[in-house]
C-alpha cells in the first residue's frame, strides 16, 4: 500500500514537472535543476506535488466512499 502510494506521488510529481516545464527540461535539463537550487522556493515543486497528492486523495476517499454505498452486501 506505501510502495503504491510512493508511486502516485512520484508520478503526480514528474508529470506537474514536465507540464509546467517542459521546454527547460527537454532544451537544458542541468541548468534548469541548477536555477532551481538558486531559487527563492527551492521546495516549491514539493509543496505543489503534495498539494495535488492531497486533492486526488481527497478525490479517492469520496469515490471509495460512494460506491460503498451502492455496493451489494
Amino acid at each position: 500500500m506505501f510502495k503504491k502510494e510512493v508511486v502516485i506521488f512520484i508520478v503526480i510529481f514528474l508529470v506537474l514537472a514536465l507540464m509546467m516545464h517542459m521546454d527547460q527540461w527537454l532544451t537544458h535539463p542541468l541548468l534548469h535543476l541548477e536555477h532551481l537550487m538558486t531559487h527563492k522556493m527551492p521546495y516549491h515543486p514539493f509543496l505543489y506535488t503534495t498539494i495535488v497528492y492531497l486533492l486526488i486523495g481527497f478525490i479517492r476517499l469520496v469515490v471509495n466512499a460512494f460506491m460503498k454505498l451502492f455496493r451489494r452486501k
